[in-house]
């Protein structure tokens, strides 16, 4: 293991060349499982990149520029307490979910639960075979809610990939009963239109409201047709999982014509997506507030009616960001960090050419009061580390660090790995910490790196799309208040309010 024993920016030359209610989920034991992982639901995981490219990744690792493949490097204060390799699940992990001394970790493949009881040490309390990527994970309470956004032969956990084009496909929600951590069973699935790439919980003492994200319509998908400008609100009685269903569709993007209205992406903007619905919402229930990052949009909305949300503001960036990803309030909620997911997760954006404003996150400040509060844009944060052009690396997934009257959040960046960054002042935002990898490949470009990476009670917890589960310990003066919060439920994108 090396030890970056300073945090000086490295800068470098890279990249400047050319189910069925009620269905019991198969766990995964020593015996075999009902059901096989499919591949079809996975991403693409390589592509070829130049001669040049391969070159000058080689030349920077023999400079020691960047870490070798598969070397582990970190700043000074930051500790790699351990990796648990995947197990029984192959397929590419993604979200994290906490409760308790439990660790929920999504994979395309279904789920798997830790008990990080001890952090240094996690054990494997269960593996859920349940094919359906993303797999986007989140509990509360007895309940486990999983997305399925890729078409399915039907809504059990022995589903097989089929056409969206045919009307029997199914994508949407699925919930499981956790009462028992060893063995989850399935209890509800509810079809969504357009699937469900992710979701956002708004929990109630009775009732569990999920906000659920999709998008991408087309006239040929029978259960995903245009116009697609809204969410899909879905009510979930705890004490009755199973009569869980739709209870609104809120449009959030009107406007004339089939396409509705949200950014028209190319070629009126070029190289922005064009908005046909949202990728991932945040709420901040304790101020009945939600952002929404909705491809060429991003959003800042009322929840105080969680079935019928409602837009304060709509904001575009058609310079800088191609694909609004993800939203994380501070806790004062009077700023918003968007990320931009240019290249979709897949592409190597962290380098000289992609520049730092591109896959970036964008921080807002929210001014004014009440349903006059608006966004406004005060600058860029990007890791400040170039990776090699054989590495997938683009702002994603990432949490508060709560530390009272500091804005300071941990962020996964794919193979750029994790990154600490403090932006208390919006204007100036810098990285405090940080731990990657080398590429995976030296060679070709293949997917992988820190899908999320989230604080929770005094760790840092982060999925590895292809190494597996990650735990690092932070020690700075800076984030060392943080050890004292403890929480006992932790979905990140429905942010608690760390010190009521």
């Amino acid at each position: 293991m090396t030890l970056l024993n300073d945090l000086r920016t490295r800068r470098r030359r890279l990249g400047v060349a050319a189910a069925c209610t009620g269905l019991l989920a198969a766990l995964l034991t020593a015996v075999p499982a009902a059901a096989t992982p499919d591949p079809g639901d996975g991403p693409a995981v390589q592509q070829k990149v130049s001669e040049g490219a391969r070159a000058e990744a080689a030349a920077a690792i023999a400079d020691g520029e960047i870490p070798g493949q598969d070397e582990i490097v970190h700043s000074d204060n930051i500790e790699h307490l351990t990796n648990i390799p995947k197990d029984a699940l192959p397929g590419t992990n993604s979200d994290l979910a906490f409760q308790g001394k439990y660790a929920f970790s999504g994979n395309y493949d279904g789920f798997r639960i830790f008990d990080i009881s001890n952090p240094k040490s996690p054990s494997t309390v269960a593996q859920v075979l349940c094919p359906g990527s993303q797999n986007d994970i989140s509990v509360s309470g007895d309940l486990l809610f999983l997305s399925t956004d890729s078409s399915r032969s039907d809504s059990s956990c022995n589903s097989t990939t089929q056409p969206v084009t045919e009307k029997s496909s199914w994508e949407g929600m699925k919930v499981f009963d956790i009462s028992d951590k060893a063995n989850p069973k399935y209890v509800a699935a509810v079809e969504t239109a357009c699937g469900s790439h992710t979701h956002t919980l708004v929990p109630e003492r009775k009732n569990v409201y999920i906000y659920v994200s999709s998008y991408s319509p087309n006239a040929a998908y029978p259960d995903c047709q245009p116009p697609h400008d809204g969410i899909s609100v879905i009510k979930v009685p705890r004490k009755t999982p199973e009569k869980a269903a739709i209870v609104s569709f809120p449009v959030l993007f009107p406007g004339e014509g089939p396409d509705g209205g949200g950014n028209p992406g190319s070629p009126t903007n070029p190289g922005v997506s064009k908005t046909t619905g949202c990728h991932d919402i945040t709420v901040l229930p304790s101020k009945d507030l939600a952002a929404g990052a909705c491809m060429g949009d991003g959003i800042l909305f009322s929840i105080k009616d969680p079935e019928h949300p409602k837009v304060i503001d709509q904001v575009q960036d058609n310079v800088n960001f191609a694909f609004w990803h993800s939203a994380t309030f501070n806790q004062k909620a009077n700023k918003v960090v968007f990320t931009d997911e240019l290249g979709g997760g897949g592409a190597a954006t962290c380098n000289a050419a992609t520049g730092p404003d591109k896959g970036a996150d964008g921080i807002y400040d929210i001014v004014g009061k009440g349903d006059k509060r608006k966004l406004v844009f005060r600058s860029y944060y990007k890791i400040p580390r170039h990776q090699a052009d054989t590495e997938n690396c683009v702002a994603h997934n990432g949490s508060l660090i709560p530390v009272k009257g500091k804005d300071i959040m941990v962020q996964a960046w794919y193979q750029g790995g994790v990154s600490v960054w403090d932006f208390t002042d919006s204007s100036k935002p810098k990285e405090i910490a940080y731990f990657e990898r080398g590429p995976l490949d030296t060679q070709v470009l293949r997917g992988g790196g820190s899908w999320s990476a989230y604080y929770y009670n005094g760790y840092i917890y982060s999925n590895d799309i292809a190494k597996g589960f990650d735990v690092l310990k932070l020690s700075d003066r800076r984030t060392d208040p943080a050890k004292r919060v403890r929480l006992h439920e932790l979905n990140v994108q429905t942010q608690p309010d760390y010190f009521d």
